[in-house]
C-alpha cells in the first residue's frame, strides 16, 4: 500500500481519500495528522519532516486546501474590486503552498522514477466563468496552480512520475451520491492507478 500525503485533510474530500486507501487493504490504514500552514512554505517543510521520520517514502501527494472554515486574509471580492493586496493571499493558498509541498516530495519521486501529485481545485480553476464573479481571486489563484499542474505534468512525463490536475464541479457533500466525498475520492484513486491524462474533472451528474 502506498504512503499518501494528503495536504488539506479534514471533514470532506480529503479525509473520505485517506479513507479510500484503508479500506482497499485488509490490515487497514496507519494515519496520522500533522499541522501545518499551507501559506508558509517553512511550516509546511516543518510538516513534511514530521511525515518522512514517521512513515519515510512518500509515494502520492494530493493537495487540496480547500478551506472547510474561513481563512483568515483569503477574500473573494468582485473583478472590480480586486488589487495586489487581495489577490497575493490566494496566490499563498493555492500555487505557492502547492509549489512548496510538492517541493518536498518531487526530488525524491524523480530520483526513484515512481510517485504521483494529485492537485485539487473547484471548477472555476478551469473555467472561470462557472462561477460568480465573486470568485474572481480564488479563479485566478487556483487557476495558476492548474497551470503550474498541467505544465509539470508535461514535464514529468516519462520520469514514471505522474502529475495530474483534478478541477471539481460539484458543492461537496451538498446534494445526491454524486456529489459525496467517498464517491469522488473513488474519482482520485482510479486516476492514482490508471494514470491516464493530465487533467481529469470530475463533475456531478
Amino acid at each position: 500500500m502506498p504512503t499518501i500525503a494528503i495536504v488539506g485533510a479534514g471533514p470532506g474530500l480529503g479525509l473520505s481519500i485517506d479513507q479510500l486507501a484503508g479500506e482497499l487493504t485488509a490490515a487497514g490504514i496507519e494515519a496520522a495528522g500533522f499541522a501545518a500552514d499551507v501559506m508558509d512554505a517553512v511550516s509546511i517543510a516543518a510538516a513534511f519532516g514530521r511525515i518522512k521520520d514517521r512513515f519515510g517514502t512518500i509515494d502520492v501527494l494530493e493537495y487540496s486546501p480547500a478551506p472547510h472554515n474561513p481563512v483568515p486574509g483569503l477574500t473573494n471580492p468582485g473583478p472590480l474590486e480586486v488589487t495586489v493586496g487581495n489577490l497575493q493571499p490566494q496566490l499563498d493558498y493555492y500555487l505557492y503552498g502547492g509549489l512548496a509541498a510538492t517541493d518536498q516530495v518531487l526530488p525524491e519521486m524523480l530520483e526513484r522514477g515512481s510517485g504521483t501529485v494529485l492537485f485539487s481545485t473547484g471548477g472555476s480553476s478551469m473555467d472561470p466563468l462557472a462561477g460568480p464573479p465573486e470568485f474572481t481571486t480564488t479563479s485566478i489563484g487556483s487557476g495558476a496552480l492548474r497551470t503550474y499542474a498541467l505544465k509539470l505534468h508535461q514535464a514529468t512525463a516519462g520520469t514514471g512520475v505522474y502529475v495530474a490536475h483534478v478541477p471539481i464541479f460539484a458543492w461537496i457533500g451538498t446534494g445526491g451520491p454524486e456529489t459525496q466525498p467517498d464517491t469522488i475520492a473513488q474519482h482520485y484513486w482510479n486516476l492514482h492507478l490508471t494514470r491516464d491524462g493530465a487533467e481529469q474533472p470530475y463533475a456531478a451528474a
